[in-house]
């Protein structure tokens, strides 16, 4: 794959966020649709979390896909950062959302919102490449 992209079996990633069922069910229409998915899952390489991408990650599981594309990133790297989505959500740290990836207990969905620089994009990852 280009652009840093590898092919990585979904029982190692780890969400840290909840997901909203109608957007999974909206993005599995679409991509099922279009037969590919436009941006790979953007997971940190150290704890292999899912910082970018929970809902596609469901939707290819939904799809009975193993794989996910995955682009790795560090993320102690100062130019990541997070953010909260919404001002109810208060303050939200890389330790809130490390914590929620190693425990298991999820924050609420769209509770981060991650900058990650030179994210790969414009691509069109095949279905088939995921089974």
């Amino acid at each position: 794959m280009n652009q840093n992209i590898v092919i990585v079996k979904n029982s190692s990633i780890k969400q840290h966020e909840k997901i909203i069922q109608s957007h999974v069910i909206e993005l599995l229409n679409q991509i099922k649709a279009d037969g590919y998915i436009s941006d790979p899952i953007i997971v940190d390489k150290n704890t292999m979390i899912i910082l970018d991408g929970h809902h596609r990650f469901n939707v290819i599981k939904k799809l009975g896909l193993t794989a996910s594309p995955v682009h790795f990133v560090d993320y102690k790297n100062k130019e990541i950062q997070v953010t909260a989505w919404r001002e109810e959500s208060g303050k939200i740290t890389k330790k809130h959302v490390v914590k929620a990836g190693l425990s298991g207990k999820l924050l609420e969905p769209k509770t981060s919102k991650h900058f990650i620089p030179q994210r790969p994009t414009g691509l069109r990852i095949l279905l088939s490449k995921l089974v």
